[in-house]
This record gives structure tokens, sequence and C-alpha cells, in this order.
């Protein structure tokens, strides 16, 4: 890591949407100095509430005496190398950091004169809040809530010297509404649900500091109540910690988990696995194109928030990761509680989050792929029940927009659906019959082992129900119409089905084959497959159609499905066969019509963008299109339009919008090295001006470590040393 990579702030921050991230572990903080008092959000991975939003744990206020930001002295840095932020005013350093292996929050305060210190923790859930209109965007009731929704009060309270607050979840949840509403009451008890019994919350305690009242006001729009904590004397050092514990579980033994948290002020073990981060991978750009350097520093600045959940309970989320703040500063119409997001806490929108997860094979981040991956295994009895009640058929049916139960968000499920709608599908015009999405996240299981000998064996039922679904539901829909369940050639009639949330009512949508056909090659090869079930996928890979074509101008282009009813959407799933599933890309057959498909298709024109989840960068660096994926990586990934350079957003999604983040940080990687089989293409995609040093991963335990200079490679590193015979250099 290198240290011009650093943000470093010399004035104080106007709201919290000026904030920095930091974290370690699974917490993430939003710090920020406002008017000479320190503040911070507490975010974790897994604090969801009864109706499913993503709570903060709260927001901490430093304030000193005398106070050492009145005058001209002001820096705060972000030391990416090491983990952490550093704030210094005049006499005064506060160092904030995150255990990254206790969940313990540091505030290191040392001054050269002698200070009093302030600690409160400040609470605008004192109270039961009633959430309405837009405000159930951040829940799983969305513009549909069935009765008022609140958002039930913490308990907070002064305890062992220290602050203590906690959110324990009422005994009826969302889950309880959704299982109703979906006819599943009579296998409830089958069904997994993360909610009940759920308590998450900490405590705050500071040396030598002591309880000393409460008081009250309002941030933004929001009202707040806040305890404090306050030094015994004035004094040169001042340690303070938040310990945070999240668990299904009885408030008694809740508190004794959370007292028995290890509290130490040692931050060498955090350092070190910061420090081994950065040292894993890495890509620092040196170039006169100024947005080429932006584009370099702003993956690192991305990753580190990445970093910040490496052991995270739940997956980062595409939709603020743990790093939202007041709504009203990304949508001034949005005047509610720092909870809020858009799109929901515990849903999961797996055309958004894969985007979070992909760039993680390249960057060799294979630990922090473990909970998106264990999300899914955690629901899938949840998704077969689901499946088998529904059609009385095998395999999981996995929909979008996914509650973290593994049954559809009720909202988009639809309450007013007509009499007899068949009960597994949601009666909504994005999301009908869209169910490809998990095969995704199976691929990138089964790349996990291909890339880093990883034993994926716990998951294989997970990827072979979901392709059984496939089978299994299309075999089913067959029998409903005729008399025949294949078609002429003995392939599966994939109707109807849906090419992303764009091509509605498709007949044999590309992305849906692309995924299908690549999923069942791939588990074909896993070693420790059993020969019956490789026969079997053999078997089912035979039934697996065709990707269509259409012509524009009298160019073939991939099509996005052989037949659609309407466009619903703005996504280019017709180039899906490019990336993610790489049936076609530089090297392969048929990459003049994937090219003509990026530069010809009028809907893929039509759609083409820089913002949020668009592609179109991955497109064209995965296609050798080097000045068009030049230009579209590095608007996706120069400056945001806040005070830190990579809180992006809201795009489609929200602030800081991580699908953003991670489709330019896939973009950068493509550009650079692309792998097919044992092959490993360096720069198919890289303009000769940008001088690079970069280390990536590629599949069978490798790492590529090379240093461009001048359009020529000064130094190559590929390890194992055999594997360098598979490295071919295509700068031009």
């Amino acid at each position: 890591m290198q240290a011009q990579e650093n943000v470093i702030w010399t004035s104080q921050s106007h709201n919290s949407s000026e904030s920095m991230p930091v974290g370690g572990g699974d917490i993430g903080l939003n710090v920020w100095v406002e008017k000479g008092e320190v503040y911070l959000y507490l975010s974790r991975s897994g604090t969801f509430d009864e109706n499913n939003t993503l709570l903060k744990l709260g927001r901490v206020k430093l304030k000193f005496s005398p106070n050492p930001f009145e005058g001209e002295t002001f820096k705060q840095e972000l030391v990416l190398k090491d983990g952490y932020a550093q704030i210094n005013g005049a006499n005064t350093q506060i160092k904030v950091w995150v255990d990254v292996f206790n969940p313990v929050v540091h505030l290191d305060i040392k001054s050269t004169q002698k200070i009093t210190t302030e600690a409160s923790y400040e609470s605008w859930r004192f109270e039961d809040r009633i959430t309405k209109g837009k405000e159930n965007n951040q829940n799983s009731y969305k513009w549909a809530p069935q009765g008022i929704v609140t958002t039930a009060k913490d308990e907070i309270a002064f305890k062992n010297n220290g602050i203590q607050f906690y959110h324990q979840n009422k005994a009826e949840t969302v889950f309880d509404v959704a299982v109703k509403q979906q006819g599943l009451e009579d296998r409830k008890s089958d069904l997994f649900n993360p909610l009940k019994n759920l308590i998450f919350g900490g405590s705050m305690q500071g040396k030598n500091m002591i309880p000393s009242g409460n008081y009250a006001g309002t941030y933004l729009n929001t009202p707040f109540q806040a305890w404090k904590l306050k030094s015994k004397s004035p004094s040169l050092n001042q340690e303070i910690t938040i310990a945070l514990n999240t668990s299904r579980t009885e408030i008694s033994n809740w508190e004794k988990e959370l007292y028995s948290i290890n509290r130490s002020s040692n931050q060498k073990a955090s350092i070190k696995w910061w420090n081994d981060y950065w040292n894993r991978s890495f890509i620092y750009i040196n170039s006169k194109d100024e947005r080429a350097n932006q584009s370099s520093r702003n993956y690192q600045l991305f990753r580190y928030m990445l970093g910040c959940n490496a052991f995270g309970k739940y997956p980062t989320k595409f939709n603020g990761g743990l790093f939202t703040f007041d709504p009203q500063l990304t949508d001034s119409t949005l005047k509610y509680s720092p909870d809020f997001r858009n799109w929901g806490g515990g849903t999961h929108t797996a055309q958004n989050q894969r985007l979070v997860y992909w760039p993680m094979l390249k960057s060799g981040d294979f630990d922090m792929m473990k909970p998106q991956f264990d999300f899914y295994l955690d629901l899938l009895k949840n998704a077969e029940i689901r499946t088998e009640s529904a059609w009385g058929h095998k395999g999981a049916s996995f929909t979008e927009q996914l509650e973290n139960f593994g049954l559809p968000n009720p909202a988009e499920y639809g309450w007013k659906r007509p009499a007899n709608f068949n009960k597994g599908m949601e009666y909504n015009a994005w999301l009908e019959y869209e169910w490809d999405t998990v095969l995704e996240f199976c691929m990138m299981i089964l790349e996990t082992e291909r890339y880093d000998n990883r034993n994926i064996e716990k998951y294989l039922p997970l990827i072979e129900s979901s392709l059984n679904f496939f089978k299994e539901h299309y075999t089913y829909l067959a029998k409903q119409r005729g008399a025949k369940t294949l078609d002429a050639d003995g392939h599966l009639v994939l109707y109807p089905g849906s090419g992303a949330e764009t091509y509605k009512m498709a007949y044999n949508s590309t992305s849906t084959i692309a995924a299908l056909k690549t999923v069942i090659e791939r588990l074909i090869e896993q070693p420790n497959l059993a020969e019956n079930k490789k026969m079997e996928w053999k078997a089912m890979l035979k039934t697996i159609p065709e990707i269509s074509f259409r012509n524009f101008d009298a160019h073939t282009t991939i099509a996005p499905a052989k037949l659609w009813e309407r466009i619903n959407n703005t996504e280019s799933p017709q180039l899906y066969p490019v990336y993610p599933w790489g049936i076609y890309g530089v090297g392969k057959l048929g990459l003049d019509t994937a090219i003509n498909t990026f530069k010809y298709d009028k809907d893929v024109l039509k759609f083409r963008s820089h913002v949020g989840w668009k592609q179109d960068n991955i497109f064209a660096a995965r296609l050798g299109l080097t000045e068009e994926a030049a230009n579209l990586t590095t608007e996706k990934l120069k400056d945001s339009d806040r005070r830190f350079p990579a809180f992006w957003g809201p795009g489609f999604d929200w602030t800081p919008d991580h699908n953003w983040g991670g489709s330019g940080m896939i973009g950068l990687q493509e550009m650079l090295m692309q792998v097919d089989g044992k092959k490993i293409y360096l720069f198919p995609a890289w303009p000769k001006g940008w001088d690079v040093h970069f280390k990536l991963y590629a599949p069978y335990q490798t790492t590529v470590e090379v240093e461009l200079k001048n359009g020529k490679i000064e130094s190559l590193k590929v390890l194992p040393a055999s594997r360098k015979a598979d490295v071919l250099n295509m700068i031009k």
C-alpha cells in the first residue's frame, strides 16, 4: 500500500455525508468532525430488526475541553496500510480503529496538555418510531405495509460505569407475515428464521470515565436522546471502547457474551491483517492521464470498504454496505432517520449483490466470499420447501428480491394477487420468472475451488438443487401445456423466463442458457463429484438449448432470448455470455459476433452507461475494446460527488453504491488480466500509455505480479513458476 493512497482532509466536515469509512472484522464506522466535535455512526453486519431494516447501532459523539479543533490545526487521515483513521487537532490526536478479530471499536486519545473528554451515545431509537410512506423502503414492507409499521425502541441505560444499548426483536417479525402471505404456515416449523430471538447492541466504556447525565437534541431532521460519559479528571490519555454483540439468545446470555468480549487495546494483529490484505493484491497506476490514477486509487479505497466486512455473518449489502448516512443528504426529500437505505436491509437483490462479490476472485479475497455463499446455503432448505409446496417438484427456487429467510420479498410477491395465482410466483412485472441469478453465486463457489483449491463439498447440494430446479420446473411447465416435455431437438423449453429484469416473458433467455450451460460444465469437472452424478449432469447439459441470434444492419449479434413479450428495464443480458459466463471473449470463437452485439445492438447502445450496476465497462474489457473499456471504467471509478472519493451513488440504488464500486473493480481487473482455462492474457484491453504495477490472482493457485512501463513489461512474477508458460502478453 502506497502512502499517497491515503485520504487526507485538512478541514472539518459539514455533515455525515462528508464522513470517512473506517472498519474491520464486520464493523463499519462513518467518522467525521463537525463544529469541533467528533462523530461516529456505528454499523455492523446482520443487525436486522423485526421489519428487516438493517439498523445502525447508534451514533457516538466526542467533545473535548479545551477544544483542540477551535484553532487552525486540523487533519483527518485514513491510514489505509494499517486500516485506521487518525484525527489531529491542536496538541491532540485521536486514533479510531476497529479490532479485526474482536467486535470492538477503539477510540485512543492522546494530548500534550490535560483535557477533559466527554463521550456520548446518541440514539434516535429512544422511543417506538412509526415509519410511513417511502421510509418503509428501508424494510421488507416497502410500498405495501399491512397496517402500521413500527421500528421498536432500543433499551439504553448506564451500566458498569458505561452505557449499554441493545435492540431485541419482538416475537412476531416480517418472517411470520411472509410465511402466512405465501401459504407456508403448514411448514413454518421447518423453516429457517434468522430474525427470531435476535438481539444486537453493545456497550461503551472509558477508562476513568463515569456516567454524566443525559441530553436531547436533533441532528438534521432526526430527534435523539443522549447518554454521556465524562472523564473523572483531565488527563493526557483517554481510551474509549465500544464492544458490540449480536446473538440469537436470551438477554441475560447476551449480556454475559457482551461483557466477556476482549477489549484489549493491542492493535498489532489488526494492523498485520490489513498489511497482509494490501500485500495480497493491488493495482497501482501511474499515468499522465489523471483519470487512470484516480481509478487506481478509488479501486483501493473501495476494496478497503469491502475489507471492513471480511468476517461478517452476512454479505456486504450492495445498497450502502456498512457506510450509509442520513438519507436527506442523498435525497433531500427523504428526511428520515440514519437507519434508512433504499431497497431494504435484509432483502437480497442478487442481480446487484453479484457485482460486489465477483471481483474478490482476482483480488484473492476468497475468505471474504464465505458470507455470501453461506447466505444461500442457509436458505437452501427454505427454497426447496417453497418449490415443493408451490409446484410439487424438487429443486431450490431462489427468486430475485429474496429475503434473508429465503422467501420472496412480501411487497414484490404482491398482496393484491389474482385468485388462484400460483403461490410460488412473484406477482411483479420486473421479477416474474427471474430465478437464474443464484447461478452466478454457484459459479463463484466453483471458481473458488478452481482459483484457490477450496473445499466446496458442503456447497455442492446448493449448486445441484439450484440447477435441478430448472430441469424440474421447465419439465413441469411443459407438461401443463402439452404431451411433450422437450422441443424437437430434445431441449428444455425455457418458457416463461426472463432476461435479467429487462426482457420479460422470454422464451429461451440467453442469460439463463449461458448460466445453465457454464455451471453444469464446471460442476461436471468437480473432482469429488460421484460418477453417477456426473452422468446425470451430462444428460442435463444435452437438454440446454442453444443461444439465439439476431441481426442489426447485416451484423449478426447475440439475441437476449429466442422471443420476448416486452422490455421492462435497461440491462443488457445479451452480453452475459461475455460476462460473467465467458462463452465469448478474447481468444475465443465468435468474438466478432459478441463485438457486433456491443457495437450494433440498438438496446445495448440505448442502455449504455457507467452508472451504478451497469456492466458496459466490463463487457468492453472482456471484448478487448481498449478505448471503450478505458473510458467506461475511468468514468465509473472517478471520484464520487461526495467528500470521500469512493462514496458513489445513489445510481439506481443508494449511497455509497457498492455495486457501482464492484463493477468498477471488475472492469479494471479485466482490462489488466483475463483467464481462459489455463491461459492467462495480460493487458487484453490496456492503454499503452498507462504504467501500472499490479498483483492479481488466476486459477490454479496462481498469482501474477507485473510492472509495465512505457508499454513494456519490466517485471513479471508468476507463482508457481510453472504457470509462466501459460501467460500471453497482449499489449499492443
